[in-house]
């Protein structure tokens, strides 16, 4: 599978090679699997019969854009790493399918969870329903899968360091690699973190610990500004 990997390298990332080559049969399934959570986000929805239907149904549009959203997100990380490294050992299929089980089981969480903050932040109701007592086992089921997914991204991109002399990355590669590790493991900080204060927080305020994912953008920023520094200083290195 390594050396497969090594002789597919293609097109170019920036300065990552990619060692995808064919859509390989774990791709595929993967692939699936996503459309098959997008469709869940939408297949308790019917046809609206009345306009005052409609319009109840527009008024979920919002929180369905914002977890579809999230989990292309979820899908372009996954498509970027198997696109950089190629690898489809043992390993690389076990952690692939715990994400993909993580994904198909937190889609209801994550399309409760964004109905009751959209629906309640932009039209001040209680599309679903959540009593204060609640909130703080509501967002650990939230973090948990939050977590879950980027310490298993973590964990790919620990497996892809492994195997980086099998690989043949560059220095630029093997630095990229490092900083997506530490970069989902930050990640994986902020739902901790927001966990933690929905837990210890008084229960009038639990919900507060929600906007503990506004850290997620200085994070991306953080990783952003850091990866182009690599670009400069070791791009020309590899």
């Amino acid at each position: 599978m390594l050396r497969e990997a090594r002789m597919k390298v293609g097109r170019v990332d920036g300065d990552f090679r990619w060692r995808g080559g064919e859509v390989s049969r774990l791709e595929g399934f993967s692939d699936a699997v996503f459309g098959f959570a997008l469709t869940l986000l939408v297949v308790s929805l019917e046809v609206p019969r009345t306009f005052a239907q409609l319009a109840e149904t527009m008024r979920g549009f919002f929180a369905f854009a914002f977890s579809f959203a999230l989990l292309l997100v979820v899908w372009e990380k996954h498509y970027r790493f198997f696109r950089r490294y190629g690898l489809q050992d043992g390993t690389t299929v076990l952690l692939n399918s715990l994400l993909l089980f993580v994904v198909l089981f937190y889609v209801y969480p994550l399309k409760f969870v964004s109905t009751a903050f959209i629906e309640g932040v932009l039209f001040r109701r209680r599309g679903v329903v959540v009593e204060a007592s609640e909130v703080p086992a509501l967002f650990t089921i939230y973090g948990a899968g939050y977590v879950a997914i980027f310490a298993i991204y973590s964990a790919l991109y620990l497996h892809a360091r492994s195997k980086r002399h099998a690989l043949e990355l560059s220095p630029f590669e093997s630095a990229l690699t490092d900083a997506e590790i530490a970069h989902h493991a930050l990640l994986c900080a902020i739902g901790l973190l927001a966990i933690a204060l929905a837990r210890l927080l008084p229960i009038e305020i639990a919900g507060l610990s929600g906007f503990t994912y506004v850290l997620i953008g200085a994070v991306e920023s953080w990783h952003g500004a850091r990866e182009g520094r690599m670009r400069r200083e070791l791009s020309g290195s590899g």
